[in-house]
């Protein structure tokens, strides 16, 4: 044999032994088994994980060679097709559908019981005794996980069944900072009506943060800052001025209110050194004697108790994964959240009218919120 003709023969025996592997493999001997997948990831929502597979497409639910097992019809069905609290999809198996379909599935997120939706995709293929259809045992046409719809392709009836099923990037994006559970039930059923050869159960548990939405929110200004009037009201009887004035503040950490502690800030931003009780308002006309300084107080309302913010000292409120919660849509973001309402207020304490220059007064606070770096 000439060299040429050895090159020959080796080009065709390599060709040969890729070409199992590009006709793809028989799937193995599988008989439906009971089983639950835990589902438990954590993440935060700068850096989202895309879409969550629970089975890649053609993971073989039921095989064999032995037609009498009619592993070709098996479909799943749930518990019921309008509760969605283990998944809501048909409860009998359908025919004549294609494509993929949607169950939907209530999450729930722990601390603050909100509940959401979310749809998952999931599709059956069908499994063929040889090649003839489609040239790798399996079917192309994708349909519902409820579907029971079988046909014949190429003289060959399939003989077994696999899935796909996936919660799309687009779904796990609509929940927001928290821990979030759901338990997804699916029965595999090999005729219409019959007995379920075995349950599929999903326990998903996520964590996920939001630190860059962690927020200071003042339900009164949606979108500017808060401009406060402090009534500092006018006692004609004492001659006295003074008041006292309560903003609604509510505090988003972006853990889904399970920080360990918040540590709140509250500075003066006068200008001008504050009096006494570190907060002071100041004449309009400019002028800094204490003819033309009024001063107040800051305090905080937490879980039942006061809280004094002395000026640029930070006060840690703790007990906020039992603290009360009010939900809001915060700004720049499209799903409502819920946040530890803290309301804010500034006493102004009575002091002699004859003292105070006659005018309008007025002073700047920031407030500064810090979150924990550790996670629940």
């Amino acid at each position: 044999m000439n060299r040429r003709g050895v090159w020959t023969v080796m080009l065709v025996m390599a060709s040969l032994l890729v070409m199992p592997h590009a006709w793809g493999q028989r799937p193995p001997e599988t008989h439906p088994v009971s089983a639950t997948q835990n589902i438990v990831m954590t993440w935060d929502r700068s850096a989202m994980p895309g879409e969550i597979e629970l089975w890649a497409p053609r993971t073989v639910l039921a095989y064999s060679t032995d037609p009498s097992f009619n592993y070709g019809g098996v479909h799943l069905t749930c518990q019921s097709s309008s509760n969605s609290t283990n998944g809501s999809c048909p409860e009998v198996g359908t025919e004549g559908e294609a494509g993929a379909g949607l169950i939907t599935l209530a999450f729930v997120e722990q601390r603050s019981g909100m509940r959401t939706e979310l749809r998952l995709s999931g599709h059956l293929n069908r499994a063929m005794p040889g090649r003839r259809c489609s040239g790798d045992f399996w079917t192309n046409l994708p349909i519902p996980l409820w579907s029971a719809s079988v046909w014949e392709c190429a003289s060959e009836w399939p003989i077994g069944t696999g899935a796909g099923l996936h919660l799309p990037a687009t779904e796990v994006s609509r929940l927001v900072a928290g821990r979030w559970r759901a338990s997804l039930s699916l029965n595999a059923q090999g005729e219409i009506g019959g007995t379920p050869l075995a349950r599929y159960g999903f326990e998903f548990d996520l964590t996920i943060t939001d630190r860059n939405a962690v927020s200071i929110y003042f339900p009164g200004f949606h979108n500017v800052t808060p401009l406060v009037q402090l009534n500092a009201a006018y006692d004609p009887i004492g001659q006295t001025v003074g008041g006292r004035t309560v903003l609604e503040m509510c505090l988003y950490d972006g853990l889904g209110s399970q920080a360990q502690y918040l540590g709140v800030t509250v500075r003066d931003r006068g200008g001008h050194p504050p009096g006494p009780s570190g907060y002071s308002l100041w004449h309009t006309d400019g002028g800094t004697d204490d003819t033309r300084r009024l001063d107040y107080a800051v305090s905080l309302a937490h879980s039942g108790a006061t809280v004094r913010m002395p000026n640029g000292v930070e006060q840690q409120l703790h007990g906020i994964d039992s603290a009360q919660l009010r939900l809001v849509i915060l700004p720049g973001m499209s799903q409502p959240v819920f946040c530890v309402p803290t309301p804010i207020t500034f006493d102004i304490p009575r002091v002699p009218i004859s003292t105070q220059q006659a005018g309008t007064y007025f002073g700047e606070l920031q407030v500064e919120l810090r979150v924990p770096t550790t996670t629940p």
